[in-house]
């Protein structure tokens, strides 16, 4: 049995060409090790056993366990109990057994909603079956397409690197240097700081989660409140002292590349500040009977949707007579313009794919074989890989859309393919991370394989119920969005064109019209106030501290990441079951106590004679 201490192989494997065979990406080489140590064990018993529970029993296995090898009854295979020390790969495999089965089953909210919005049952057999059968396709789906997504090195992931960053601090020695602190001093110091400081937006003070000062000084205004409400308006000036206000929406930002985030806040600034104040305030759809900001659905007088009146309960489908006495459906104006962007975003992916990267991806899809033999992925592919058998793009329009012409008013066929169509897709990228996770840790990808409401409702109303046909063509109101197509399709070619014209400019190829354009595909439920917050994060770490301090970032940053997210998770989950579960404390009655940004008149329609509780008449 081997007694060597694994750790101190792992710091001694250096092989010779690990140079030639780093990384291309920078971030990348600053955080992943290049060598390996073969020997660690990674699909042990412990693994398996210690999965419920915590790496820690994992140490405590490795330290009483007998090392004996244990015989498989009725065959020949044998396993050992205690392989040695409890080390990096095994710990790496306990966090992706958690994750994987810690998000919940999206093919649930198809049974949600039946039952708490449409007062049906699904069978629980049906309901098993289409929850198993869409997660087994996102496992396909990875499979299939790990050549590329997992394997080439170009393919990287930046919120693996805050994992990776991790598991390095926890496992490697590493001398504490003069004056400053290892990496794991690092993480524990900023993991006690922000769980000591969650207790301030978390129980005592919400509303510091958006504070939106323009509402303070405009407290009777309806349009200052809408311009400056950072949770209900278009956020100027808004901004949040709360860590899940900056990465709860839209992920950490100390992972994202700067040039995504710059797309990113273009798309934004140009989407929330002046494509959509211009819709707004040209009343364009009626957009002034309606909230600036709500995913809710409204009928003609600025009511909110009653779906019960257009419903047939025993068919389940559209009452068209019903439906033609009552009312077409409504949206907010943001609502509206974010389904028109992601139709765009669809195209402009499709355009911009096929102008800047077709050639690399067909030259890809010929060499398959060879491309496994790449030597970047030299450390990689001794594995056995029998097991194969930062945006994502928005499938869910586009499943939506399809499903909503072929089975028009069927809330529950449109939502049954929405899942098979997307999340499928989106499962498969959530599984591929994982093993790119993997790819970088040197685990093999036998050993991965093993391991691994509200909103939803409105879209069935709008994709099911009603159907495209009713809203987004000359019987709708929104027949215009159609045109977004069009845009997203051309809008990649002035980009592509300048880029050929003018090589040496290299931030030409950095413009990214499906980022810009999809910016704001999750508003709502993301708020204003969190990309500016999200914004402001990132280009101080990923611009002036990359720039500045370039060794205190490789270092530091990632872990930085990973701890502040730790401390308020960790907190979180202490006031819920300490003081929230049952005993139904939570802190002193104040203003600053409530979930809101104090901007009320926000939410408020500003066309004449729309009649809202707490709204002032216009």
């Amino acid at each position: 049995m081997r007694t060597m201490n694994s750790l101190t192989v792992y710091q001694r494997m250096v092989d010779v060409g690990d140079e030639d065979n780093d990384s291309p990406i920078e971030q990348v080489r600053l955080t992943v090790p290049p060598t390996d140590d073969p020997t660690l064990p990674a699909l042990t018993f412990r693994i398996l056993s210690t999965n419920p529970c915590t790496p820690p029993l994992g140490k405590l296995m490795a330290a009483y366990l007998p090392s004996k090898p244990v015989r498989v009854p009725f065959t020949n295979w044998f396993f050992s109990l205690n392989p040695g020390p409890f080390n990096i790969k095994e710990h790496v495999l306990i966090t992706i057994f958690a994750s994987s089965g810690a998000g919940g089953v999206y093919a649930v909210f198809i049974v949600d909603i039946v039952k708490a919005f449409y007062h049906r049952q699904l069978s629980p057999v049906a309901a098993f079956f289409l929850s198993q059968s869409s997660q087994m396709l996102g496992y396909g789906w990875a499979g299939l397409f790990r050549k590329y997504l997992v394997d080439s090195p170009y393919m990287w992931w930046p919120a693996n690197l805050v994992q990776v960053s991790l598991f390095r601090a926890l496992h490697e020695k590493e001398k504490r240097p003069k004056g400053g602190h290892t990496r794991l001093q690092f993480f524990f110091m900023v993991f006690v700081a922000s769980f000591a400081y969650y207790i301030v937006p978390g129980y005592l003070f919400h509303s510091i989660s958006a504070l939106s000062f323009v509402c303070w000084i405009w407290k009777d205004s309806v349009t200052a409140q809408q311009i400056g409400g950072g949770m209900k308006g278009l956020g100027v000036g808004s901004f949040g002292l709360d860590w899940l206000t900056v990465a709860g929406f839209l992920g950490t930002p100390l992972a994202t590349p700067l040039f995504a985030i710059i797309n990113i806040l273009v798309g934004f600034i140009v989407s929330v500040y002046v494509v959509i104040p211009i819709a707004y305030w040209s009343n364009a759809y009626d957009a002034k009977k309606f909230p600036i900001f709500s995913s809710d659905t409204f009928d003609h007088t600025g009511q909110p949707y009653n779906i019960s009146r257009i419903l047939n309960e025993k068919a389940f489908d559209i009452n068209l007579a019903a439906y033609d006495s009552y009312s077409k459906l409504y949206l907010s104006v943001i609502f509206a313009f974010t389904y028109g962007l992601s139709f765009a975003t669809l195209t402009a992916t499709i355009t911009h794919v096929a102008l800047f990267n077709g050639k690399t991806i067909w030259t890809l899809w010929k060499q398959t074989a060879s491309a496994a033999k790449d030597d970047y992925a030299d450390v990689h592919t001794r594995f056995r890989q029998t097991a194969a058998t930062p945006l994502q793009p928005g499938l869910n329009v586009i499943t939506e859309l399809v499903i909503g012409y072929i089975y028009p008013g069927k809330p529950l066929a449109n939502v049954a393919f929405k899942t098979y169509g997307y999340i499928s897709l989106s499962q498969a990228l959530y599984f591929a991370s994982d093993f790119k996770l993997g790819h970088y840790m040197k685990i093999p990808p036998r050993s991965m394989f093993v391991v691994q409401d509200d909103v939803f409702y409105n879209a069935s109303i709008i994709w099911g119920v009603i159907g495209p046909l009713r809203m987004f063509t000359k019987y709708g109101v929104y027949k215009e969005m159609n045109w977004f197509f069009l845009l997203g399709f051309l809008a990649p070619i002035p980009g592509w064109f300048l880029s050929r014209k003018y090589p040496n400019i290299k931030w030409l190829r950095l413009i990214h019209m499906p980022i810009i354009i999809g910016a704001t595909s999750n508003m709502p439920p993301t708020r204003a106030v969190n990309y500016w917050a999200w914004g402001a994060v990132e280009i101080f770490f990923n611009f002036y501290v990359y720039r500045k301090f370039k060794a205190w970032w490789a270092r530091h940053t990632y872990v930085l990441s990973a701890a502040l997210d730790a401390g308020v998770a960790f907190l979180g989950v202490l006031l819920f079951f300490t003081l929230q579960y049952k005993n139904n404390i939570f802190g002193p009655e104040w203003w600053g106590l409530a979930n809101d940004d104090h901007c009320p008149l926000a939410s408020c329609p500003t066309a004449p004679g729309v009649k809202i509780e707490g709204c002032p008449a216009f």
